[in-house]
């Protein structure tokens, strides 16, 4: 019986389980080469001709253009990570791949995916409770580890050359933000903003208080300076109101012309004397500002900007203790924020300096020479952050370098020795999935993957947890002490998405397409599923294109 479209297709059983994570272990071998310090960038072009160069694993499978429902769902993975962590995407997705590969081991042995999945889980349950054993508790005040962990973290993106004095700013930044409550440190980023400019070098980045808003006075009258300003905050604009349709005026006398544009010069003045009755002398507005209104509030001697950005009238918002008015006939003296605004004109900066007593917001800074540098800069100075605040907020950090996952295989393995049934060969599995990190890190850097593995394995069964590579040097030694840290919380997290993607891709035995799921990788031999596994990337020949 034919119950499917003519252009239907359907991959059953062990065929879709190959499909699948040819598709996944395509994406995870993508990103391979990125990590660790000396992982390699990324050039990514977009269809638009957008060119973004980075080694960011959530950035470079969001910009890719990947057209596979398999490939997708790894693509989660990183931006679950992403959300969760901060850090560490490039980890989770490269498990992930490595335990889909030791998978379909497994099936090749006959082994059910759902003993598989059983083992998969048990592995991973046992190995966050042996991190959270293995874990350094860290205290919030402890700067110099803290720094350490912004360290690691930004090595290898674009920031080491200044990684000192980068990490330091990222710790100020999140102790002035972090607030003590009932003995646990909250960190609000939402407080901490990033602004970059080109034309300098990192090492010129710095960290404000407050708010710093690119953007001139509309009106060249207007003052610079302003101590403590009552500071508007809008998202309408000082223009006359347009009609929702097409109009048209017929005007039969220059006198008539005139009343017309009498009208809207009352209009604009009018709405320049709320702004005014409010009792604000400085106005962020989000939207535009018409040439008259600019030259009332200059009458005025109110300062003004336009066309602010959302997200910055959303931060002076927290950092001024403003209300955004969206209608100016409701502005009133309660909607005023305080803050003192000074300009720098060689910079063509707005320094706003909050004045409440509960005002802790900061900027960073951030210069660089060129757009992509200062773009790849941010984008790693952003994950810093994360990191050290989920540092601050959960207060448990580990020795990097790949010593964890070295350890971690070792007690895994040790556990699979009392795990019965076929579930122990998963856990084995799952403990050489893991032993990637370290080999990667390792051929990523030049380095001999087969001696490195086997080094670390041996000192760790002396006992010696902290131990790594050190990927510039290329000598086996105690990573803590060498100052490669990480949050314990996103190699947890990395654990645990990688395994919960893998189950679930593991557990599809039955694709049912409305389309084509051949693509020209397969014919071909080109970018199919690695080894020339049956389905290859099933829709990501554009992803090709993107490397």
């Amino acid at each position: 019986m034919v119950i499917l479209g003519d252009d239907a297709q359907r991959v059953k059983d062990r065929d879709a389980q190959s499909h699948n994570i040819a598709a996944a272990r395509a994406v995870a071998e993508a990103v391979r080469s990125t990590l660790g310090p000396k992982g390699m960038d990324k050039m990514l072009v977009s269809s638009m001709g957008d060119v973004t160069v980075t080694n960011d694993g959530v950035t470079i499978l969001q910009e890719m253009d990947i057209d596979n429902p398999t490939a997708e769902m790894i693509i989660e993975v990183a931006e679950t990570q992403e959300d969760e962590a901060g850090d560490g995407t490039t980890t989770a997705v490269a498990i992930a791949g490595e335990l889909l590969k030791q998978a379909e081991d497994l099936l090749e042995q006959d082994i059910h995916p759902t003993a598989v999945i059983r083992g998969f889980n048990m592995a991973s349950e046992h190995a966050r409770a042996e991190i959270d054993e293995i874990a350094t508790d860290v205290d919030a005040s402890d700067e110099e580890l803290l720094r350490k962990v912004a360290e690691t973290s930004m090595t290898g993106k674009g920031a080491e050359l200044n990684k000192e004095l980068l990490s330091q700013l990222i710790v100020d930044a999140v102790s002035a933000v972090t607030v003590e409550s009932d003995g646990e440190s909250i960190v609000d980023l939402d407080y901490v903003n990033i602004e970059t400019q080109t034309g300098s070098s990192a090492s010129a980045s710095e960290l404000l208080d407050g708010a710093v808003i690119s953007k001139d006075p509309v009106h060249p009258d207007m003052p610079s300076d302003v101590e403590d300003a009552d500071i508007l905050l809008i998202d309408e604009p000082i223009e006359i109101d347009e009609a929702d349709v097409d109009t048209q005026l017929s005007v039969d006398s220059p006198d008539q012309l005139q009343q017309f544009l009498d009208k809207e010069e009352a209009q604009l003045k009018e709405k320049v004397e709320q702004i005014v009755d409010s009792g604000a002398n400085v106005v962020f507005c989000q939207k535009g500002i018409d040439d008259m209104a600019q030259h009332y509030l200059a009458k005025e001697g109110i300062l003004a900007a336009r066309r602010v950005k959302k997200s910055d009238i959303g931060f002076l918002k927290e950092l001024t203790g403003a209300r955004i008015v969206s209608n100016l006939d409701t502005a009133n003296e309660a909607d005023l924020g305080s803050a003192s605004i000074r300009r720098d004109d060689d910079e063509e900066l707005f320094y706003v300096e909050g004045n409440n007593e509960e005002s802790h917001g900061v900027t960073l800074l951030l210069r660089g020479s060129t757009e992509h540098v200062v773009d790849e800069l941010e984008r790693g100075l952003t994950d810093a952050l994360d990191v050290v605040s989920q540092t601050v907020a959960d207060g448990r950090v580990l020795a990097g370098g790949g010593a964890i996952e070295v350890e971690l295989a070792s007690r895994l393995r040790d556990y699979a020795d009392s795990v019965s049934g076929r579930e122990q060969l998963a856990v084995e599995a799952f403990a050489d999935s893991i032993e990637l990190i370290p080999r990667v890190l390792a051929e990523n850097a030049g380095i001999d993957p087969i001696d490195t593995l086997v080094d670390l394995r041996s000192v760790h069964e002396d006992g010696d947890a902290n131990t790594g590579l050190n990927v510039f040097g290329g000598d086996i030694e105690d990573t803590f002490e060498g100052g490669v840290v990480e949050p314990a919380h996103a190699k947890e997290q990395a654990l645990a998405s990688a395994s919960e993607a893998a189950n679930l891709v593991l557990k599809i035995d039955d694709i049912i397409s409305a389309g084509d799921l051949s693509t020209e990788g397969e014919e071909d031999g080109g970018p199919g599923g690695p080894g020339g596994a049956p389905g290859g990337m099933g829709g990501m020949g554009g992803m090709g294109g993107a490397m």
